[in-house]
């Protein structure tokens, strides 16, 4: 049988370590792997604490395109989606880490959820699937 899964999803930045500070502090993430590659270049992981969940590769935006895109990934889209075993103690500790919310959170057929931004404005979804 084959196996096959989504290794990581390239996120592109501003800065590593102001990512690595937002995604650590705001959303209980974990550094998965920070390895100088050499020329200004690293290979950041982060992924949610206590899950074994697809990490965001933190790119660096090296070129003035890329940083064209940075924020804005998906034309203002929902671009990621973040579980959670509880909504209530997530959605709590990330206000209180500052985290912005576009909406209150709302309780759908699939999922409690509400929509937040990240450090640069790409927009996730908080969600506790039912």
């Amino acid at each position: 049988m084959t196996m096959r899964k989504i290794g990581a999803v390239s996120l592109v930045v501003r800065d590593y370590d102001e990512a690595i500070t937002w995604y650590t502090r705001c959303l209980d993430f974990v550094v998965v792997d920070d390895t100088d590659l050499g020329g200004g270049k690293r290979w950041v992981l982060v992924a949610p604490a206590r899950a074994s969940a697809t990490p965001l590769l933190l790119a660096q935006a090296s070129t003035p395109e890329q940083g064209a895109r940075v924020g804005d990934q998906t034309g203002g889209r929902v671009f990621l989606f973040l579980h959670t075993d509880d909504f209530a103690r997530d959605h709590a500790r990330m206000l209180a880490q500052g985290v912005k919310f576009h909406e209150a959170p709302r309780h759908e057929a699939y999922a409690t959820v509400a929509v937040f931004e990240d450090l640069y404005g790409n927009k996730w979804d908080l969600l506790q699937l039912k």
